[in-house]
C-alpha cells in the first residue's frame, strides 16, 4: 500500500462547544495519510492518474472555512467521509489538531482511522 500525506494543513473555521468559541474563527491543524496505489501515476507520470493533494487541501480548506461544529471528533468523522467519498480513497488516518485549546498544552486533537487498507 503506498500513502499521499499532508501534514500541518492550516484550516480556519469556528468550532467549539463553549458560546465565545461559536462567535470566532479558530485554527486547526490537520494531518492527513491516505492509501492510493502511486504505480500508475509514476509509470506515466500523470496527474490525473494520482491522488491530488492540491485538491484535497483545497477542498477541505474551503469546508472548513463554511462549517459551525462543536467537536473535533465531528470534524474528524465529517472530513473523513469526504475524502472517503469524493477522492475515491480506501483507507486514511486523520489528527485533527486544535493548537489553542488548552492553556498549557500546545496542542490537543483526535485522530482517526477509516476505511480498508489494500
Amino acid at each position: 500500500m503506498d500513502l499521499v500525506f499532508i501534514n500541518k494543513l492550516v484550516v480556519e473555521t469556528t468550532i467549539g462547544a463553549y458560546e465565545w468559541e461559536k462567535t470566532i474563527k479558530q485554527t486547526l491543524k490537520l494531518d492527513i495519510e491516505m492509501a492510493w496505489d502511486n504505480k500508475a501515476p509514476a509509470r506515466e507520470d500523470d496527474l490525473d492518474k494520482a491522488l491530488d493533494y492540491a485538491k484535497v487541501s483545497q477542498r477541505l480548506t474551503s469546508w472548513f472555512s463554511e462549517q459551525k461544529i462543536e467537536l473535533i471528533e465531528t470534524a474528524a468523522e465529517r472530513v473523513a467521509a469526504i475524502l472517503l467519498d469524493e477522492f475515491a480513497i480506501s483507507w486514511l488516518k486523520l489528527t485533527v489538531h486544535k493548537p489553542d485549546a488548552v492553556e498549557n498544552a500546545s496542542g490537543v486533537g483526535v485522530t482517526i482511522e477509516r476505511g480498508s487498507k489494500r
